[in-house]
């Protein structure tokens, strides 16, 4: 299924982009987006905030915006310290889809400390996503210095 999830990341990208979809422009070593099997969100704990995708299909076309939406303006969630986590596959269960538990296309944006900012059954923009993020009392302090 992980080939599946990588190829419709390569077609939601296009042909322009000659490097793998989920390699970074400044750390090709790192993806940019995860694949949930890959990862839990207790991995990201005081170290990221997740911004889970999760679909029952990664042909579902809300999933495939999305993660095109997330992936073109990486760059303003890197700031953030954001890692992208993707989940298009009920059957496997991950411990991320157990945690979150979605009912079809859901978009989760996390805190830090792991607490959920936000969930949204539609796709949103890397904007909306940076505002709710901003507005975290950890994420001020960041931007102060602390």
């Amino acid at each position: 299924m992980r080939w599946i999830f990588r190829l419709t990341a390569i077609l939601c990208l296009g042909a322009a982009a000659l490097t793998p979809a989920w390699a970074a422009d400044n750390d090709a070593d790192r993806p940019i987006v995860l694949d949930a099997a890959d990862t839990s969100l207790s991995d990201w704990l005081w170290i990221k905030r997740p911004v889970v995708v999760f679909a029952d299909n990664a042909a579902d076309p809300r999933f495939q915006e999305q993660i095109e939406l997330l992936t073109d303006r990486y760059t303003a969630l890197d700031e953030r310290d954001v890692v992208i986590i993707a989940d298009s596959d009920p059957q496997a269960m991950t411990s991320v889809r157990k945690a979150l538990r979605p009912r079809g296309f859901m978009l989760v944006v996390m805190a830090k400390d792991g607490t959920i900012v936000t969930r949204k059954p539609r796709p949103w923009s890397v904007r909306e996503i940076s505002r709710s993020i901003d507005k975290l009392p950890l994420r001020q302090d960041e931007l102060k210095g602390f």
